[in-house]
Order: structure tokens, then C-alpha cells, then sequence
């Protein structure tokens, strides 16, 4: 008797805002996942990284920075926490009170053991399809950032920057 395969059941934003508040979870092509809290050297990255891009943002006048854990609305199956965020300041209307409602201009995601697949392959491919203009990966291990620009509907690698 051949395998009977079960439909998992997709989920959507409503589902999404049903999750228990003291966890953090993200909504990635119509699947729940979970994500673990950062260790404290990603926490140490994201901070070092979001203080000197919020300062140069700032300083020129170019939009808003956030991080996580902030929402991004990108569709009814897909809300995502990046690490880092900006929002050009001719697009902060996608800025609403509870989210961001749209493609953000950059996202930064900082590669931990547990998110290696979810944001080089998983977030990668949605933000593309999505029209995020610019991702980088940060790679701690490897003191190494690799920049993504949007080229067509997938990412083209533009330069990797090491320490």
C-alpha cells in the first residue's frame, strides 16, 4: 500500500497573529516557524551593524532603520523578522502601526547555526520575489558580509566584504 501523504495545513497571517506573544515565530510561504532567540554574539553583530548603519542613515537623511523583532507584512502567507531593515524615506508609508506593510530597501539577516538555510535559501528567494532591492548576508564565523542586489527577480552577488 503506497504512503498516504497528509496536506499540511498553510497558514496566514490571521494564524500568525494567533501566536503566543513570548515566542517569535515568522510566516514564511504559508508555514509557522519558530525562531530561537539569538546567542549573544549574533546580538553583539546586529548591534555593532545596526548602530553604524542608523547613524549614517541619520546623519544624510536617507529614511528609518529598525530591528528585529519587527514585523514585515510582505503577503497573507509570508511576515518575516529580519535582523536589520531599511526603509527609504520616499517609501516610509509602508510603515504602519503595527508592521511594515511591503518591500523593505535593504534587509540584513545575520547567518546563526540554527538560520543557514532559512535566510540563504528560504528569505533569500522570498525577498527577491518580494522586491527587496538590496539583502545582505552577515556571516559572524566568518567575518564576512555578502551583498545581494535585486537583478530581474533574483539576487546577483554584487561584492563580499571581509574583515
Amino acid at each position: 500500500m503506497a504512503p498516504i501523504e497528509v496536506e499540511k495545513k498553510r497558514c496566514t497571517y490571521e494564524d500568525y497573529l494567533k501566536t503566543p506573544e513570548d515566542k517569535r515565530y515568522e510566516l514564511i510561504n504559508g508555514e509557522l516557524l519558530m525562531t530561537p532567540s539569538p546567542v549573544p554574539n549574533h546580538q553583539r553583530v546586529s548591534g555593532k551593524l545596526e548602530f553604524i548603519l542608523r547613524k549614517f542613515i541619520t546623519e544624510n537623511n536617507l529614511g528609518e532603520v529598525f530591528y528585529a523583532p519587527c514585523d514585515v507584512y510582505l503577503d497573507n502567507e509570508n511576515v518575516v523578522q529580519p535582523d536589520i531593515l531599511f526603509i527609504s524615506k520616499d517609501r516610509l508609508g509602508i510603515i504602519g502601526e503595527n508592521n511594515i506593510q511591503g518591500s523593505p530597501n535593504l534587509v540584513i539577516e545575520i547567518i546563526s547555526e540554527h538560520s543557514v538555510y532559512r535566510d540563504m535559501v528560504q528569505k533569500k528567494r522570498l525577498y527577491a520575489r518580494s522586491g527587496v532591492k538590496e539583502y545582505w548576508i552577515v556571516i559572524p564565523e566568518e567575518e564576512e558580509i555578502e551583498v545581494y542586489v535585486l537583478d530581474g527577480n533574483a539576487y546577483r552577488l554584487y561584492c563580499t566584504y571581509r574583515k
